[in-house]
């Protein structure tokens, strides 16, 4: 199964929720601002993502972070795709990027 999301806000944002127990094959995200060719900070945007379980209300914090200020530049994607996270009933794949409106996330899972 494929799920994609558009990070509209700054905020901590829901991007995947389990349902049942599913494994997660690849997360890709890709900065779809305009590249400046003489300023790569132009459209640069910064992602945390978290993973979170059901209790304590799959809140983010520092102790489920998996990836913290990852700088992505304009026109660029990063593909997730080495470790395999079995995610229970409920679990959260969370993210909160610096910029409204630059980063969609595709995160692609099985079910087991």
């Amino acid at each position: 199964m494929i799920t994609s999301a558009q990070l509209t806000g700054t905020g901590d944002t829901l991007i995947y929720q389990s349902s049942g127990t599913n494994a997660i094959t690849t997360i890709i995200i890709c900065n779809t601002g305009a590249p400046n060719l003489t300023d790569e900070s132009v459209n640069s945007c910064t992602l945390t993502l978290n993973i979170t379980s059901i209790a304590p209300n799959n809140v983010s914090t520092t102790a489920n972070t998996i990836i913290k200020d990852l700088i992505i530049p304009a026109g660029e994607t990063v593909f997730l795709s080495e470790e395999r996270v079995v995610l229970d009933n409920g679990n959260q794949i969370r993210a909160t990027a610096s910029q409204s409106n630059l980063l969609s996330i595709t995160v692609s899972t099985l079910p087991v």
